[in-house]
């Protein structure tokens, strides 16, 4: 067994604890004072425990990869399309990593928190306060990805950024060509109303969130990087062809 993977396994007690309390506290702001609608549970009530991509466009920092925790530990208890009483925090589902830029998560006490909850910290490959430029993921992050994929899900955002419609990016699509996991597309919306940037803060009451899964995509991995990822994009609806200012264009 690998130091990466038996790392992985130690960890799931502390992930544990952090579900536990981090689900507490956020339980209210997604299903109380919010109204959270959730879609196609039946498409991830079956999955294997192993090597499954959810691939998803993003709109929060955190409170996205918060409610897809919710959802996954509410499907492990059986419930279909809802949360219901959140006991399911008393023994959740902790077979999930999610990617997040390692500059988000070095930011704040609370973001470093987040990293205990399964984060596998890449950087990016452009940052605004650097020059620098990289093409693809380091050969680190890689591997820590493939190693949490082997016996986990893992939760990434092709576009890598909160804004909508950004392009997304080759890292997710060499990931599915190389792991040929099972790969769920997820759509949500709602988020940026109800939340700040961070997902940390609510900007007010009432606001409708969805979470929708949808069926797993379909590939021969024979195809190129720009076809899986042009997949991928249509799949999470991030694709041009669903930007309304595109659509404004070109009519």
């Amino acid at each position: 067994m690998s130091q990466i993977t038996t790392k992985f396994r130690r960890l799931r007690f502390v992930k544990a604890l952090v579900y536990f309390f981090v689900g507490i506290a956020s339980y209210p702001g997604l299903a109380l004072f919010n109204k959270l609608k959730i879609e196609g549970t039946e498409n991830i009530a079956g999955l294997p425990r192993k090597n499954v991509l959810f691939v998803s466009n993003h709109q929060t920092y955190f409170a996205d990869v918060i409610t897809f925790l919710h959802i996954f530990c509410a499907v492990k208890w059986g419930k279909k399309n809802r949360l219901g009483v959140p006991y399911y925090l008393l023994n959740p589902f902790t077979r999930v990593y999610y990617v997040a830029a390692a500059e988000t998560m070095k930011k704040s006490w609370l973001s470093k928190l987040f990293t205990w909850a399964g984060a596998i910290t890449v950087k990016r490959t452009w940052n605004k306060d650097s020059k620098e430029v990289r093409k693809g993921l380091e050969i680190t992050d890689t591997r820590n990805i493939t190693h949490a994929l082997q016996d986990n899900w893992l939760i990434t955002f092709p576009q890598g950024t909160t804004k909508p419609f950004a392009p997304g990016r080759k890292g997710t699509a060499f990931i599915i060509k190389e792991e040929k996991p099972v790969v769920i597309p997820v759509v949500i919306d709602g988020f940026s109303k109800a939340f700040d940037k961070k997902g940390l803060k609510m900007r007010g009451w009432g606001n409708q969130l969805s979470v929708k899964f949808k069926e797993p995509l379909r590939f021969t991995f024979e195809e190129s990087l720009d076809e899986i990822l042009s997949s991928v994009m249509d799949a999470i609806e991030q694709s041009a062809r669903f930007n309304p200012a595109s659509v404004k264009e070109n009519s």
